[in-house]
């Protein structure tokens, strides 16, 4: 029986009970591609990109017909010590913008088919100021995993990360620095445009909440209460959900990163079955995801935020799903094969 004044055990037995992809149907997925009208290796990534997905999902036939697009939100303490030049209330208005259709991700939702659904995560209640307090405790934070899960509710077979929350590159900035170490100011980048004054005041504010939290950083979950924030905590309960029923991942940026990288801190190897959608503008990211052991998709110069590099890489995961599905064989083509 789970100790309830230690909420976070029941996150790390869900850990424990992680699966493997279903190395049978990835081999039967290789094994179709090969014989595919085209030279071995031809279609590079996108031939990898079949095989991953057809592996979670259990079938040499992988599929992207019902991928989901869920964006969190949430507003942090931390926007008082002047991280962003926006303030709170610009989280409340991208919601609205969002439900509304006239966000970046709606359109590219749009134009995939992609179904897009927004957890807004209590943003009346901010976290707490990292620099000053935790930003959550470890009941609110374990609740908000558990809420991030039901993400995986309505069963989409490719489930695609984002967020949005003023101040958030800050509080994503916090959880690497105290994973990875290093310098605050090797972890802080412009997020939604500060200047070079609000730069500053950003590293401050990194190495500040750090300095303050130290004593309880040995634990990645504390981490995540301490210095992270509603819509990164809910994200790491997603992609464990996801994990759960091996169902496939795309990671979008700076932040959505920031929550994978608490739970491949806490196993190396619960980040197996997410693709990293893209590399984002943001000057760490592309550290970031080579401590994660990830490869981008796209590489498009993009900071936007919202799902909008990961959703975008989707169109990229239906491409291989259908050359790798409706190809002919060189056997049913009446070509060829080599000799």
């Amino acid at each position: 029986m789970t100790d309830p004044d230690r909420p976070f055990d029941d996150i790390r037995a869900l850990l424990l009970q992680m699966q493997g992809p279903d190395e049978d149907a990835m081999a039967e997925a290789r094994e179709r591609d090969a014989q595919l009208t085209k030279p071995p290796g031809a279609l590079g990534r996108l031939e990898e990109i079949a095989a991953f997905i057809a592996g979670w999902q259990g079938t040499p036939h992988p599929h992207a017909d019902t991928p989901l697009v869920a964006v969190f939100a949430g507003n942090h303490g931390v926007v008082a010590q002047g991280v962003s030049p926006f303030p709170q209330s610009v989280t409340e208005a991208m919601v609205a913008n969002f439900t509304a259709g006239g966000a970046a991700i709606n359109q590219i939702c749009k134009t995939f088919e992609l179904s897009l659904k927004v957890y807004e995560l209590a943003l009346e209640r901010p976290t707490g100021d990292i620099t000053r307090e935790a930003a959550m405790d470890e009941r609110t934070c374990a609740g908000t995993i558990a809420y991030g899960m039901e993400a995986l509710a309505s069963g989409p077979d490719l489930l695609v990360l984002g967020e949005m929350g003023i101040g958030n590159t800050t509080a994503a900035a916090a959880i690497y620095h105290a994973l990875y170490g290093g310098e605050a100011e090797d972890w802080v980048g412009r997020g939604t445009g500060v200047d070079e004054a609000g730069l500053k005041r950003k590293a401050d504010a990194v190495r500040a909440a750090v300095a303050l939290h130290r004593e309880h950083l040995a634990d990645p979950l504390e981490v995540l209460a301490r210095l992270g924030g509603r819509e990164i905590a809910a994200m790491a309960g997603a992609i464990l959900a996801a994990r759960m029923r091996n169902t496939p991942v795309v990671l979008d940026g700076f932040v959505v990163c920031a929550a994978a990288a608490v739970l491949q801190a806490l196993d190396k190897t619960a980040l197996d079955h997410c693709l990293a959608g893209h590399v984002s503008a943001e000057r760490a990211h592309r550290e970031v995801l080579g401590r994660l052991g990830k490869t981008p998709i796209l590489d498009l110069g993009m900071r936007l935020g919202e799902g909008s590099g990961a959703a975008l890489a989707v169109a990229v995961i239906k491409a291989a799903v259908a050359c790798h599905n409706g190809m002919a064989t060189f056997a049913e083509a009446g070509v060829a094969g080599k000799t």
